[in-house]
């Protein structure tokens, strides 16, 4: 890595853990529950604990003035799902894009085990080269989806991480395999910093929990967008993930210390 990397990597983390918020889902969903109001969303979350946020490019004037000094993350593709395939990420924007928009790292989603995987391994591969020329970090959201692909199968999900790595990401983003143990083997299947994705919401206790579990196999920590956005209280349950990813915290501490109830 050059130092430039590690600088903008220590701006959307802390100490090698990650709790990063995408918010690029207005793109993706509409202007769902948690962002109509996305500056007092970013405002809530980073108050919370969270490293950073993530949006599309158009949303960085409502980023900057609200992250309370906390990092920022441009994603370059997206899809609609109202679109004819949800799965086809298209390019957005560019690194250069990302910079001019006041960006610390770009991120970027590639379906592994889709039919789209053949182009988007060819464009994040442009991404990453591009990115390492500015000493810009690449967050690379690598999913195993596809047709036959089981996206909670540990083996895929290690050859999605390993992709992500093989082609000159810095953090890999991914989905969970259910429990600590079998997600182990998506930890150890890369040398980059693994976090993993929320979902949609489920319970709080459910949401902790898997945050607890991918630290305990040696992830790095989070990258869960609905399941903290759309909380009620958005300032809280970042608190709560922030707890076990940042001091490692028990589940129910982590919800004590942020005054959410423990049957949650």
């Amino acid at each position: 890595m050059t130092t430039g990397i590690d600088a903008r990597l220590e701006r959307i983390g802390t100490d090698g853990s990650f709790v990063i918020v995408p918010m690029d889902h207005g793109l993706t969903m509409g202007a769902v529950q948690g962002l109509k109001d996305i500056e007092s969303t970013i405002d809530g979350v980073t108050t919370g604990g969270a490293d950073a946020v993530l949006t599309q490019k158009g949303i960085a004037p409502r980023v900057h003035e609200n992250k309370n000094g906390k990092g920022y993350i441009v994603h370059l593709n997206g899809s609609t799902t109202i679109g004819p395939d949800e799965q086809d990420k298209r390019l957005t924007g560019t690194v250069e894009e990302a910079i001019r928009a006041g960006a610390d790292a770009v991120s970027f989603h590639i379906n592994v085990g889709s039919d789209y995987e053949p182009d988007q391994i060819s464009q994040l591969s442009e991404v990453t080269e591009t990115a390492k020329r500015f000493g810009i970090p690449v967050l690379a959201m690598a999913y195993a989806r596809g047709p036959g692909v089981d996206s909670a199968d540990p083996e895929a999900l290690g050859h999605a991480v390993r992709l992500a790595e093989e082609l000159g990401a810095d953090i890999v983003k991914t989905g969970y395999s259910g429990d600590s143990e079998s997600f182990q083997h998506v930890v150890e299947s890369t040398r980059l910093p693994v976090v993993i994705a929320g979902g949609s919401r489920g319970t709080d206790r459910e949401t902790i929990d898997m945050v607890r579990g991918v630290m305990d196999a040696g992830g790095a920590g989070i990258s869960m967008g609905r399941s903290i956005f759309q909380h009620e209280d958005p300032e809280a349950i970042a608190r709560a993930v922030a707890a076990v990813v940042h001091d490692d915290r028990s589940t129910d501490e982590a919800l004590a210390e942020a005054g959410l109830a423990l049957e949650a």
